[in-house]
Formats: C-alpha cells, sequence, structure tokens
C-alpha cells in the first residue's frame, strides 16, 4: 500500500511573494487525490515543495515518519525514492530513446544488472501501453506518449507516492481520457498514493477519491470528493462550471468593481458562453478495466468516509450514501431488513447510523 502524506501548515513564499500560506491536508494512503486551481496558484510548487525539490518557509510534510522539510539530505535523497513524479512534459531526454529514458532512474540509484533492468523496463512500458515502442526517440511519438512514457519512467523504482503534475495538458479530450484510466488502473494494481495536478474538470470529477482546491494564497478545502463536487462555495462552483461570472478573474482574482460590473452585464442578458448546465454534483468515479483486480483503496475510503458521514454537509452526505451498494448500507448499518414475508426480500429500511430513523 502506498504512503500516507501528512502535511500541515505548509507555507512557501518567494521573496515578498506569497504563494500560498498554511496548507493543511492529509493524502491517505493508496488513494488517488486531485488538487484544482486557477493558473498561478502554486499547485506545481506545492508538487516540488513535498518532495524537497522547493524548501518550504514553514510548516511539516511527514512521509512515513520523516519530516522533509526539516530532515537531513541524506534522509531527503532516501524519501525521495518513495516517490515518482510525472512532469507537465514529460521531461523525457530527447536524445536518449524511451527504453533509455525508462532504465535512468534505475542506471542512476541501484546497482542492478542490465538483465533486471531490461526485465523492469519492459514490464513498466508494457504496463503503460508503450511495448514495441522502446527504440523510438521522444521527437518521433505523439505527445500521449510521451506522458506514458514519462509515467512508466516514474514507476521503475516502484514508488509508494507517484505525483503528476497536469498530466493531460496539450492532450486531446480522448487522450486524457485514455490517461485517466490508466492512472485509476495503476492504483488498481500498484496500490500507490497518487495525487495529480490537473485544470481538467472530467478529470476531476471522475478519477480521484479525494479532491483540493487552491485560490487566494490558502486551501479552500481538501477531502472526500463528494464534499466540493457538491460545494456552494463561489469560487467552486465557478470553476467547475468554467464561468467568468465569480471570485476568479484574468489575474486570479478579481476587485468588487469588476465583479459588479460582470454581475450587471449577465443581468442585462450577455452571454459569457458557457453552459446553462451546472456541472456540481457527484457523477459515478471510474472503475478499473475489467479483468483488473478491484481497487483496495476504495474499501478503505469508504470505511474513512463513514466514520466522518456526519460531519460532512448534507449534499455530501446525501451523494455518499446514494452510491453505497445494498451490501455497504448494511456493512455501515444504513439499512435495517424489512419485517416483510421471506418470500419479499426487495424491501429495506432507510436508518441512520446508530439507529436514528
Amino acid at each position: 500500500m502506498g504512503a500516507e502524506v501528512v502535511v500541515e501548515g505548509l507555507t512557501k513564499s518567494f521573496g515578498n511573494q506569497a504563494i500560498w500560506r498554511d496548507v493543511t491536508l492529509t493524502l491517505p494512503p493508496g488513494e488517488v487525490s486531485v488538487m484544482l486551481g486557477p493558473s498561478g496558484t502554486g499547485k506545481s510548487v506545492f508538487l516540488k515543495s513535498m518532495i524537497g525539490l522547493l524548501k518550504p518557509d514553514r510548516g511539516r510534510c511527514v512521509v512515513n515518519g520523516v519530516d522533509i522539510v526539516t530532515c537531513s539530505e541524506a534522509k531527503l535523497y532516501e524519501v525521495r525514492k518513495l516517490f515518482g513524479v510525472l512532469f507537465q512534459d514529460g521531461a523525457l531526454f530527447g536524445s536518449m530513446n524511451l527504453y533509455d529514458n525508462v532504465a535512468f532512474p534505475l542506471r542512476e540509484h541501484t546497482r542492478k544488472s542490465e538483465a533486471e533492468i531490461k526485465r523492469i523496463v519492459l514490464d513498466k512500458l508494457e504496463l503503460t501501453g508503450l511495448q514495441g515502442a522502446e527504440r523510438k526517440l521522444p521527437g518521433e511519438i505523439s505527445g500521449g506518449m510521451r506522458k506514458r512514457a514519462g509515467l512508466a519512467r516514474a514507476l521503475v523504482l516502484d514508488p509508494e507516492i507517484i505525483l503528476c503534475d497536469e498530466p493531460d495538458s496539450g492532450l486531446d479530450p480522448v487522450r486524457t481520457a485514455y490517461l485517466s484510466q490508466l492512472l485509476i488502473d495503476l492504483n488498481a494494481q500498484i496500490d500507490a498514493t497518487i495525487l495529480i495536478v490537473t485544470h481538467n474538470i472530467n478529470l476531476a470529477r471522475t478519477v480521484p477519491d479525494n479532491l483540493g482546491m487552491l485560490f487566494r494564497k490558502e486551501l479552500v478545502m481538501f477531502g472526500p470528493r463528494e464534499v466540493l463536487l457538491t460545494s456552494d462555495e463561489p469560487v467552486v462552483e465557478q470553476f467547475l462550471n468554467g464561468r467568468r461570472i465569480g471570485p476568479i478573474g484574468m489575474s486570479e482574482e478579481k476587485d468588487a468593481a469588476q465583479m459588479a460590473q460582470e454581475a450587471a452585464h449577465a443581468a442585462a442578458g450577455h452571454s459569457d458562453g458557457s453552459s446553462e448546465e451546472d456541472l456540481r454534483g457527484i457523477v459515478a468515479q471510474l472503475e478499473p478495466t475489467p479483468g483488473l483486480p478491484e481497487r483496495k483503496a476504495v474499501r478503505r475510503r469508504k470505511d474513512r468516509v463513514m466514520q466522518v458521514l456526519h460531519s460532512l454537509p448534507a449534499a455530501a452526505r446525501e451523494g455518499i450514501i446514494a452510491s453505497l451498494t445494498h451490501e455497504d448500507r448494511l456493512r455501515y448499518g444504513l439499512t435495517a431488513p424489512s419485517p416483510r414475508p421471506a418470500h419479499d426480500d426487495t424491501q429495506e429500511i432507510p436508518v441512520w447510523p446508530g439507529g436514528r430513523p
């Protein structure tokens, strides 16, 4: 199972420019999480801070009991081996073929024989659907293949945590859909903790177990996907629907005058080109490709979320309960057997945990 990452009060600035402050969240082990946010809110900076490439001003980031903010360089070097990173552009070496690109971490960080390296590299290339392309150069393949090659390289050291920095950037919607499915399939097979930074709303609605959002130098929220997908927070509503009306502007945030002007235009019937449909709401989460094992994270997540169900907003509670199977409802005490004849087993009486009607 993947490692848990606990972030407490993490703050980062460049000179006098604050990037984000007091970010606190926990990436549950083995689950898939997504971080949303407008451009320029420091999502990539957050990923780099998590692996120690950038040093936060204050706060903690604890991985397997080690605070990477304060640990020694030697300890940080060891902790980094738990991470695999898929960079925005794949970050492949243009002069190396895909085989050598994927083999690079093994040759740099291990003493494995070339026979062992070949076995591992070919296995990861097959896992990411690149078998047969190992001799191609990055310039000879599509953007989607370069992304998958970068993902294969991120996997060769068998990481417990995978960080994906805008894996959909530069990809068309179809390739993004395939990449989304690949990430879910990987989680099913290796049970790694995955954090994805993205602007893609469809990916954010269908892939993660947990969702968060950065805005105005702060973490707006982070938690079970149902909480953000049903949120009435204005910035969340605007972002999920891709509308101009709301707190987010061209330079991240608007002043009151601009917001008032845009609201007046909307009231006068001016269309900003966005859909009238409200995209908030809970949609089905992607499942592993048939033939692959079930995601172990699903059961762990349900157990964790049901423990805090009473503390979640009403819309999120309703969405979570609606997604439960009959077996889940019995497991968590949300249904009681109906006192009907034995031959009629289709009825059930909904109850709350603890028996409250």
